[in-house]
C-alpha cells in the first residue's frame, strides 16, 4: 500500500485495518449538513459493531436548490475523499445527493474509476417498503425544492408499485427552521401546517407521507399534530438501517470488506465547534471529536 492511495488514512482510527490486497475500512455516511446524521444514528442502532465515518458538506450547504451539475459535482467530490480514507461503501444520507447525483455515480463514474466500491442512496429503500404503508395507495412526499424537482421518488416508487399515486410538495423552510433551532416552537407550526393543508389538498386520498429529507424528522411531532391520525408518516432512519442490513447480507463480499471497531468518526467541511452544536440536535449520541475535512 502506498500513502498516495489512501491519503486521509491517518486521520482515522488506527485500529481500521487496511491490507493491500483486501480494503477493509469503515462504512460511510455522506449528507450535505447535518441531517444525514438521523440516518448514521439509525444505521448505528442496529450495526454498532462497525466501523464508521460520517462527512458533513456543511460549508457549501444546503444541496436543496442548487442544479443537478452543482449537487454532482460536490457529491462526486465526497466520495473521492471517503473513498480515499478506505471506505469500500458509501451511503448518500443526503435525499437531494441520492436524487440528482446518484444514478449518474452509480452508472458512469463508479464502474470506471472504482468497480469494486459502492455508494447507495436513501430513495431506492424507502421506495421498496412504501407499498407495505399505504392502503389507498395515494403517498405523499415531503422534501426539498431539489427533491421534489428531480421527481425521484415517484419514478422510483412507480417502478416497484405501479398502481400507486404519488403527489410531491416542496417545504422550502423547513431545513432553516430545523438548522436554526426553530422546529419545535411556536415559530414553526405556520410553515409546517401550511405544507401539510397544502400536499392534502392537492390529493386528499393520501393515506402515508415519507419524510424526504433527513432534517424532517425533528419536526416528526409538529408533522403528527397536523396530520390527520389516518396517515402514516414514514422516517427513513431505521427503513435504510434495515435495508443496509439486508443489502449486506445479499453481498457478503461487501460486508467482509467493512471494519468492525465499534468507532465513528466525524468530519465537516467548515467548523468542527459549530458540527458539534448542531449535531446535538440531530442524533443521540455526544460527538466529541470533529475534524475538518481537507
Amino acid at each position: 500500500m502506498t500513502q498516495t492511495v489512501f491519503p486521509y488514512l491517518s486521520m482515522l482510527s488506527n485500529d481500521i485495518n487496511i491490507d493491500e490486497q483486501t480494503l477493509r475500512g469503515p462504512l460511510a455516511v455522506f449528507d450535505s449538513g447535518y441531517g444525514g446524521l438521523t440516518i448514521l444514528d439509525g444505521i448505528r442502532r442496529v450495526m454498532p459493531q462497525y466501523d464508521f465515518v460520517y462527512f458533513g458538506d456543511n460549508a457549501r450547504a444546503p444541496y436543496g436548490t442548487r442544479s443537478f451539475d452543482i449537487v454532482y459535482e460536490f457529491t462526486l467530490d465526497a466520495v473521492r475523499r471517503l473513498f480515499a480514507m478506505g471506505s469500500p461503501l458509501i451511503i448518500l444520507g443526503c435525499n437531494t445527493a441520492s436524487a440528482k447525483a446518484l444514478r449518474n455515480i452509480q452508472q458512469n463514474w463508479l464502474p470506471q474509476h472504482y468497480p469494486d466500491r459502492r455508494v447507495l442512496g436513501v430513495i431506492r429503500p424507502t421506495a421498496e417498503i412504501i407499498s407495505d404503508h399505504t392502503r389507498s395507495r395515494h403517498v405523499g412526499i415531503l422534501a426539498t425544492e431539489g427533491t421534489i424537482r428531480s421527481d425521484s421518488y415517484r419514478l422510483e416508487i412507480q417502478k416497484l408499485s405501479p398502481d400507486i399515486t404519488v403527489t410531491g410538495v416542496a417545504c422550502p423552510m423547513w431545513v432553516p427552521l430545523v438548522e436554526n433551532g426553530e422546529y419545535d416552537k411556536p415559530s414553526a407550526d405556520y410553515f409546517v401546517s401550511e405544507r401539510i393543508n397544502h400536499l392534502l389538498t392537492l390529493d386528499p386520498q393520501i393515506d402515508a407521507i415519507i419524510l424526504g429529507c433527513t432534517h424532517y424528522p425533528l419536526l416528526l411531532d409538529k408533522i403528527r399534530r397536523f396530520c390527520p391520525d389516518n396517515i402514516e408518516i414514514i422516517s427513513q432512519g431505521s427503513y435504510i438501517a434495515d435495508s443496509l442490513l439486508d443489502y449486506l447480507h445479499r453481498h457478503p463480499d461487501m460486508d467482509a470488506r467493512l471494519s468492525r471497531n465499534g468507532t465513528c468518526r466525524y468530519f465537516t467541511s467548515e467548523s468542527p465547534e459549530r458540527f458539534k452544536e448542531q449535531a446535538a440536535m440531530f442524533i443521540s449520541q455526544d460527538v466529541l471529536e470533529v475534524q475538518r475535512m481537507p
